[in-house]
């Protein structure tokens, strides 16, 4: 078999970070969002795989509620703070913000026609507000709690608001009245506690409410009565419909059928959905108060049997066509139920759970040979496995009664997935992940099990570490993999290991070793099945985390709290090679390919990648911030996943032949390019040629092209056509170039003048907008001014070259400088000057001896010819 090449780059493909916080959400009309609160943000998460597709940044503003225009391009969200806030999905920017409320807003609810935005406030009063124009429409009063719900009629032609409060009421407005006191058309006493949720029917003229008091009542729209009571016996936090012509509609219509034994179900029937602090969901019938379905146990798990410790729902929303019912539970979680057709009966199913949040990650192990799954487990006493391909949560293994800390997998010889678990309870537990049960649980540790590894050659044992620095090794021989309840497991042998905490085991390939890494800084290698003692590693002078064996070499790796990653030699203890890099403890370490490169993660975040050859660290990744206390690595995709204390699990790819190819294809790219580029320049197209040069970052040839424009005739005209095709960023890169240009005195020409028609062609409020340009600038500024004061000088200089002239009578000195406006006047000037000149030549020989005179008319006419050529020079200046 080819050896396996290095890999050189990683890539992290997905992030499942906390997207909820608890509090308000919000569902799109067509249930492919949703907009939730998470601390001061909010966060719009795809519904398929809990993907933040974009987060609007809050200003430290706790959110209270939440609503959406019915087109789905407007957020309204409303905190603490009382400001309400309106926002454009499409630019996460707020476009208006009022308050109105002396207490916070408690619920929010937008009209049907998206014009108006109905809010219910804790300083118990209604408000309804003009969208567009930001100001009080209507302003009602009555109720004498906190009101916590608001709900438009759904048919515009009714302008009627609902609103239910902590005072045990529902109370019905009246949109169009112009008195006062007809504002208010009913008030619906029959609750005895707060009511929580309320909800329309389908044909508009039922109201449901769902309180504390356990009941549902449901009224009549036409006179305002109590149409019947339903006694639900648990505390109630959502009420919902079910619209027809869904699955879901279909599913609800079977069972009336199945339980009043009539072919067809009661057309006339209007039936609605419950849940509460049971997690348990129910559909009812409100004619015979009926309870249709419930589900035999709960979703959510629980830690123990104690009432405080119950999680149940605290929302329920219908989700538009056949997307089936969203539930929310207490810790953070989206539950999505959908209705499965079977061939004997119909069932009401958890289609899909993504988590909001997963707390503190303390492992996590790949699942099955296709390694399609991911064990997690975190701050909780249950492991969660997610779905790799979506990072949804496909189910979870409840059973221990306090926090799990370690966990690992294996695939029988019958093919099945099997987990260990080793939790703070001081039992460990056999789980079938096919079946989804426990099937053993082991106990006899006297503190915390704070490590486990499952046999890597035969699968017929695991090991576990614990608190009580005992190694103990479980016999898995007759253990049914199908059985419904979980059997005492046996184990094989124990061993004082270690003098402090045990934190980490790992078995060799061939099952004849394990090893143990312990708290008091040292490593020990033993001898299965009957734990004799071989060798023990010493050299760390910190606590060791992480041991592994490697899969080709007699060699163990530990993973230290003195920042280093050592390889050590079984045979004899010594240590091989020393690994540095990381700044803070490392936490986990291990091998990839074949041995020849390991992976390592720790307490600052940082995951390395490291050649064990070389002792060289490939590549450095930071995308956590908090201590990477997981790292799992797949047995074939070598796929890696991170978790750590900020409760982010990240996904990585090998990107090593992606790269390869991207690197390939650019510089394919760049040749094509600078051959269009030399061709350019060949054609004279300077400023396509100038485009190409900013795109291909070559410097040097921009300022090529710059310095051949500045020598050609209506050089302004070209290099302002040059200019004006420029981007942004190209303009950024441009002012990079014309500073370090500025700094050489042989380029300082040429940048000045660039630099001189960029600023006649940008306005001053589109350089300010230039990224990092006061730092530019700051670079441009002093060499500027020196060649100033340069230029400056060699002007002063000039004046004496005048003065001296003067004094010899050689030229009159000008007793005002004059600029001509033309060219025809300036050559006037110059004739007229040397036909005066001849002149005065001419009477000067007159007047002088014969002798001088030779003399005098040769130096008149070397002055006639100097002057003469002054005043050419001065025209061409011109």
């Amino acid at each position: 078999m080819a050896p396996q090449s290095l890999k050189k780059n990683y890539r992290c493909s997905r992030s499942l970070k906390q997207f909820y916080g608890g509090g308000p959400f919000i569902v799109s009309s067509d249930g492919s969002f949703i907009a939730c609160a998470c601390g001061d943000a909010i966060n719009i998460v795809d519904s398929t795989d809990s993907s933040v597709k974009s987060t609007i940044e809050g200003e430290s503003d706790t959110l209270t509620a939440l609503a959406l225009s019915p087109d789905d391009k407007l957020l309204f969200s409303a905190g603490h703070s009382r400001q309400i806030r309106v926002w454009d999905l499409e630019t996460l920017k707020c476009i208006r913000s009022w308050k109105g409320h002396e207490g916070p807003v408690m619920g929010m609810a937008c009209h049907a026609s998206g014009g108006l935005l109905a809010t219910a406030g804790a300083d118990r009063k209604v408000l309804v507000w003009d969208v567009d124009g930001g100001f009080c429409t209507h302003y009602f009063k009555g109720h004498k709690g906190v009101v916590s719900s608001v709900l438009f009629h759904p048919d515009t032609n009714k302008n009627i608001l609902f609103s239910g409060s902590d005072d045990a009421t529902v109370r019905v407005w009246d949109l169009m009245a112009k008195n006062t006191e007809k504002k208010c058309l009913a008030i619906l006493e029959k609750h005895f506690s707060a009511v929580t949720s309320i909800a329309l029917s389908e044909d508009g003229w039922n109201l449901f409410s769902a309180g504390r008091d356990k009941v549902v009542n449901l009224w009549d729209l036409h006179d305002y009565s109590c149409k019947t009571t339903v006694a639900t016996y648990e505390v109630l936090e959502a009420v919902t419909t079910v619209s027809s012509g869904t699955p879901f509609a279909s599913f609800v219509a079977s069972l009336d059928q199945k339980k009043s034994k009539k072919k067809e179900s009661d057309s006339q029937a209007t039936y609605f959905i419950t849940v509460g602090e049971r997690g348990v969901v129910r559909i009812w019938k409100s004619e015979g108060s009926i309870c249709l379905y419930e589900q035999k146990s709960s979703d959510i798990t629980v830690s123990s049997d104690d009432e405080e410790s119950k999680r149940g729902f605290t929302a329920a929303a219908m989700l538009p066509s056949d997307r089936g019912l969203l539930c929310v539970t207490a810790d953070q979680q989206f539950f999505f139920y959908s209705v499965v057709e079977n061939v004997e009966e119909s069932e009401l199913v958890l289609s899909k759970r993504l988590v909001g949040y997963n707390e503190e990650i303390a492992d996590m192990k790949f699942l099955g040979d296709e390694e399609q799954f991911l064990a997690v487990a975190t701050n909780l006493e249950e492991v969660r496995v997610y779905e790799v391909a979506t990072m949804s949560c496909s189910y979870v293994l409840a059973g221990h009664k306090e926090v799990i800390l370690s966990l690992d997998t294996c695939v029988s010889s019958s093919g099945n997935v099997l987990i260990v678990t080793g939790s703070k309870d001081k039992t460990v537990r056999l789980w079938n992940a096919t079946s989804k049960s426990c099937i053993g649980v082991g106990t006899g540790h006297n503190g915390d099990v704070l490590a486990v590894a499952f046999a890597k050659k035969s699968f017929s044992f695991f090991v576990s570490g614990s608190g009580d620095r005992t190694l103990k090794v479980w016999s898995l021989d007759g253990i049914s993999e199908d059985s419904e309840e979980p059997i005492n497991l046996k184990t094989r042998s124990v061993v004082a290991a270690h003098d402090k905490d045990i934190n980490s085991v790992a078995v060799a390939r061939n099952d004849s070793l394990v090893c143990t890494g312990s708290e008091d800084r040292t490593a020990s290698i033993w001898r299965l099945p009957d734990l004799v003692h071989v060798v023990t590693l010493k050299g760390h002078k910190r606590r060791i985390f992480s041991v592994e064996f490697s899969t080709v070499d007699q060699c163990v790796m530990t993973a230290s709290g003195d920042k280093t990653v050592k390889i050590w030699a079984i045979s004899d203890g010594s240590c091989l090679k020393t690994f540095e890099g990381h700044t803070s403890s490392v936490l986990r370490a291990s091998f990839i390919t074949e041995g020849t490169q390991f992976v390592s993660c720790g307490a600052d975040g940082l995951l390395k990648l490291w050649n064990v050859n070389t002792s060289e660290c490939i590549a450095t990744y930071d995308q956590h911030e908090d201590k990477v206390w997981a790292l799992a690595v797949g047995k074939k995709t070598e796929m890696i996943a991170t978790g750590g204390g900020d409760a982010v699990i990240n996904l990585w790819h090998d990107s090593t032949a992606s790269d390869k190819e991207d690197e390939f294809r650019k510089e394919e790219e760049a040749i094509l390019r600078g051959q269009e580029l030399e061709n350019a320049v060949l054609d004279a197209e300077y400023t396509k040629a100038i485009r190409l040069a900013f795109e291909l970052r070559r410097p040097h040839k921009v300022f090529e092209l710059f310095a051949g424009l500045c020598r050609k005739r209506e050089s302004d005209e070209q290099i302002v056509k040059a200019l004006q095709g420029l981007e942004k960023e190209e303009f950024r890169l441009l002012f990079e170039y014309v500073r370090e240009w500025n700094t050489k005195p042989k380029l300082c020409h040429i940048a000045q003048f660039v630099l001189y028609q960029t600023f006649n062609i940008l306005p001053p409020t589109e350089i300010v907008q230039v990224k990092g340009i006061g730092e530019l600038l700051e670079g441009l500024i002093p060499y500027s001014q020196r060649h100033f004061n340069r230029i400056d000088r060699f002007v002063r200089s000039s004046f004496l070259l005048d003065y001296t002239l003067g004094e010899m009578s050689v030229i009159d000195p000008e007793t005002e400088t004059e600029y001509p406006k033309d060219k025809k006047k300036k050559e006037k000037e110059a004739i007229a000057a040397v036909s005066a000149m001849e002149q005065d030549t001419e009477e000067l020989n007159k007047e002088t001896p014969s002798r001088k005179r030779k003399s005098q008319k040769s130096k008149d006419k070397s002055n006639k010819k100097r002057l003469i050529a002054e005043a050419q020079g001065s025209v061409i200046a011109v």
